[in-house]
């Protein structure tokens, strides 16, 4: 019986989706922390409504490219048979499994005991994004058939995002210019570990280390050409060439042009959507510092959000729009090598798993594509290896696989984090998934240290 009514509740969880899910979730939350009701409610709808916002531009995004990209793909004439089907895929294993309905009261628990035990400064209360957490645990259930090493794994991968999150925070933070905010989102986090190292390479690298890349440097240099929404324009117009071609110049103009202003119009909408959501999140922000000032008086922490906050960022959508043509080639590219991924639905997604690599690299798009690359690149091997399973639990989670063969994504079927459960679980069992957890406990000790002699200094 509860098998059914966890089921049943993650199945409804999933059919509701984030806009209508949050502003539910959003407002319960605020008047648990003390937030009144009017306000609470106002806020979850605010921020409901960013969200819808923020999914006409990214379905904007991808309504473009798409056809351009499979274009691109087309011209190399190479088979890549798993088909990129989107983040849909992995959230129906998320709240598709029973893992999944019971993952948000306890990473919710679990992330207010790490806060009073001083191992981790964020509170996330980014509460639809748990999904990430939900997915890896329903994912390694599904693998070992085991209930409770979906639930310990889903908590690991918690506890590791926020130590993740807290590490990046001071880089983030003053780079975006969010003072105690950090983002321990399931797509964005680990990459922020990738990043760190490929800043450290690229500083020491000759000629490279100089190039002056960010929004402000290309906008001094080029005037009104370096501005957002011409950046926007000169991408999509250089995608449609290599997308469409000009084998019929007046449709293809067409379509060049039509690209070109499309991407112009992401550039400028964007930031737009994100400041709505920024203004339903205000006050939940309030009421979450309150509420742990409270309890935890004297301490530092921070207010975890969707990194959808700074997504609209103009580096991140430059970059994003510039790894689509890249992330495909990369793709073909690496298929002599054993990639069997075509990126595709994904695409749209970009701007998530490059959003904290691009502070950390100044802001510097060269850098960001580089490194967006790399982590592309290196995932699609990740995506390849896990599709057959993550087909076969989508499946059964209820998810509609229309491509009939086998299905991946690159949020979160090619995140690290995701291969890294997935090789655990198939080797080391509750063996590899306790040394995880002990390594994942050290790293939060050493992050709080670091970050503790980070905010001193």
């Amino acid at each position: 019986m509860l098998d059914g009514f966890l089921a049943s509740f993650s199945k409804l969880f999933l059919d509701l989706g984030a806009s209508i899910a949050l502003p539910i979730l959003i407002t319960i939350f605020g008047v648990a922390l003390g937030e009144k009701l009017p306000r609470a409610f106002r806020a979850g709808v605010t921020i409901g409504i960013g969200f819808i916002g923020i999914g006409l531009i990214v379905g904007l995004l991808f309504g473009q490219v798409g056809p351009a990209a499979e274009g691109l793909a087309h011209r190399f004439h190479v088979s890549l048979n798993i088909v990129d089907v989107g983040w849909p895929a992995s959230a129906a294993i998320a709240f598709g499994a029973k893992v999944g309905a019971i993952i948000i009261p306890v990473c919710l628990l679990l992330n207010v005991v790490l806060l009073a035990v001083g191992l981790t400064k964020t509170f996330d209360i980014d509460l639809w994004n748990y999904w990430h957490f939900a997915f890896i645990g329903g994912l390694v259930s599904g693998i070992t058939h085991s209930y409770a090493k979906g639930i310990v794994t889903a908590c690991i991968a918690m506890m590791l995002t926020l130590a993740l999150a807290d590490w990046a925070a001071p880089r983030i933070q003053a780079h975006y210019d969010y003072p105690d905010i950090s983002f321990p989102h399931g797509t964005s986090a680990p990459y922020a570990l990738l990043a760190f190292p490929l800043n450290w390479v690229f500083d020491r690298i000759p000629g490279f280390k100089n190039l002056k890349a960010d929004p402000d440097s290309i906008q001094k240099r080029f005037g009104v050409f370096g501005e957002s929404t011409m950046l926007g324009l000169g991408i999509g117009i250089i995608l449609g060439v290599a997308g469409f071609g000009l084998s019929d110049p007046r449709t293809d103009i067409i379509k060049i042009l039509g690209l070109g202003i499309n991407l112009a119009a992401v550039m400028l909408l964007l930031p737009r959507m994100v400041a709505i959501l920024m203004e339903g999140l205000v006050p939940i922000s309030e009421a979450a510092r309150n509420f742990v000032q409270k309890r935890f008086p004297g301490r530092k922490f921070y207010i975890g959000l969707d990194s959808a906050v700074v997504i609209g960022q103009p580096a991140v959508i430059a970059t994003s729009l510039i790894l689509v043509p890249v992330a495909l080639l990369t793709a073909i590219a690496l298929a002599p090598m054993g990639n069997k991924v075509l990126p595709l639905v994904d695409l749209a997604t970009i701007p998530f798993i490059v959003a904290l690599m691009v502070p950390i690299f100044g802001g510097n798009i060269i850098r960001a594509v580089v490194g967006g690359a790399i982590a592309i690149g290196g995932g699609l091997f990740i995506a390849t290896a896990i599709a057959p399973t993550l087909t076969s639990i989508a499946v059964e989670s209820g998810f509609k696989n229309a491509t009939g063969g086998n299905i991946s994504s690159l949020v979160d079927g090619a995140n690290p984090m995701t291969g890294l459960f997935y090789w655990l679980s198939n080797v080391g069992g509750w063996l590899g998934i306790g040394a995880l957890g002990l390594l994942t406990l050290a790293f939060a000790i050493w992050v709080k240290i670091k970050v503790k002699s980070t905010i001193s200094a």
